[in-house]
């Protein structure tokens, strides 16, 4: 049916290929219509295929799952793109969605995930993984006193003090926190919040993060 998602998987393991093709098959709206054992096909069969969804592992041979996404970044993407990988260091989480990739999962949870990572990503929204999630916010909340000389470079017209709210946003901040941190009242905070998603076009919390992440507001 041409209303389906059509689902490319890349990944070096025929068992995990075969494994997430039967569960993927049992959503009514997916379908999947190939899958790369390697890096250095992954570019070309999802374009020979018409494929709306990649999951792509970080660890191919030939190619890794950077340097296709890098090829992407480069052709221009004819897909969005999850990473499925054992890797969740922040350090390739930050480079892999500054790329463009849409959504990250660890191999661990993408049972749990999937499906919702692909139905988000098809309607333009990213998906982390709680996993993935944790370790952003963890690792970034030891970093919170850069908040206070950090300098970003920005041309999206965000004002200092937004930028100070979306980095404590990302950090999973309440609007009461982050009021009594920034001496603001919440109605105030809320008032920015807004403006914030005005002008990153920003549908969710998710998106702020995304934001966070590829403008170095939160740091490895």
């Amino acid at each position: 049916m041409n209303d389906k998602i059509r689902i490319h998987l890349a990944d070096d393991h025929q068992v995990l290929i075969d494994g997430m093709t039967t569960l993927l098959q049992t959503v009514p709206e997916f379908e999947v219509v190939g899958y790369s054992l390697n890096g250095s096909t992954v570019y070309d069969d999802v374009i020979k295929n018409k494929t709306n969804v990649l999951i792509l592992d970080i660890s191919l041979p030939e190619k890794d799952g950077i340097e296709v996404i890098k090829e992407f970044a480069k052709k221009g993407f004819p897909c969005k793109v999850i990473i499925l990988s054992s890797y969740d260091e922040l350090k390739i989480i930050k480079e892999v969605m500054k790329l463009g990739a849409s959504g990250y999962l660890t191999k661990q949870c993408a049972g749990e995930h999937i499906i919702d990572a692909i139905l988000s990503v098809t309607t333009g929204e990213e998906y982390f993984c709680n996993s993935v999630r944790e370790k952003i916010f963890n690792k970034a909340t030891k970093n919170i006193s850069s908040l206070d000389t950090y300098k970003p470079n920005t041309n999206t017209g965000l004002t200092s003090r937004e930028l100070e709210i979306i980095t404590l946003i990302a950090l999973e901040y309440s609007g009461k926190e982050i009021s009594d941190r920034l001496f603001i009242s919440t109605n105030t905070v809320e008032t920015h919040r807004k403006n914030i998603m005005k002008k990153l076009k920003a549908k969710n919390t998710i998106s702020i993060v995304k934001y966070a992440i590829k403008n170095n507001l939160i740091k490895s």
